[in-house]
């Protein structure tokens, strides 16, 4: 399989349920804007290296804003245990902010398997060989309280997706049309995992290529 293909490839480069807060009493500590992003395989915790240059950004032009990473391994191996426990996180975490800050505008972020486990969030995913178990898509109830959503080389993007961005027209398996409107998914050719390519220079090369227009884009959904 090409995904799992690239994943071996990785690893040769690289190196749960969460417990939900109860709702707070007072939304004073809500800020306008939440941020949450979810980084790439093998990335060091937090917000990983790919994505923390457009965090900065967005947080810039929108001080006040505040920041969550998803917490999960994020690891190559085992991938099916990782993105399903990703996916799981990302449920969790969003659930419990908007639960907790309905106010608030929220843009999810993603880079790699972070894209992947955030899509699975949102529109179902898994039950597919070496993607993990399916999962069911969050309550829109939740999910619609996100303004925008960026993917940077989504594994499972598919080609002829409204959304998407980039130079790729290959086919994934991931589709998430519901929140269209308000998500642009970056996959460019010969991407390693979302375009079933050769490069990972290609999957590595979105922040510099794309920060820009991603940030417009979010900062046009916040406005």
């Amino acid at each position: 399989m090409l995904l799992l293909s690239a994943i071996a490839t990785l690893a040769l480069h690289g190196a749960l349920c969460l417990a939900r807060p109860a709702p707070a009493e007072t939304q004073n500590d809500c800020a306008p804007v939440h941020i949450m992003s979810a980084r790439g395989s093998n990335q060091p915790p937090g917000e990983g290296p790919t994505l923390a240059p457009l965090v900065d950004a967005i947080v810039a032009d929108h001080p006040g804003s505040t920041r969550e990473p998803i917490v999960w391994p994020a690891l190559i191996f085992p991938y099916a245990e990782s993105s399903h426990n990703g996916t799981l996180a990302v449920t969790a975490q969003l659930t419990a902010y908007v639960e907790r800050c309905p106010k608030s505008k929220i843009v999810l972020l993603g880079f790699s398997q972070g894209s992947h486990v955030i899509g699975d969030s949102l529109c179902g995913g898994g039950g597919l060989p070496g993607i993990g178990p399916i999962t069911d898509p969050i309550s829109t109830t939740i999910g619609d309280h996100v303004s925008a959503i960026v993917w940077l080389g989504d594994p499972r993007h598919r080609g002829n997706d409204t959304y998407n961005r980039g130079t790729s027209v290959r086919d994934g398996s991931q589709s998430c049309e519901h929140y269209a409107a308000n998500l642009q998914s970056y996959c460019d050719t010969r991407d390693i995992f979302c375009d079933s390519g050769d490069s990972l220079h290609v999957h590595r090369g979105y922040i510099p290529k794309y920060l820009e227009a991603a940030k417009q884009f979010v900062n046009e959904r916040l406005r």
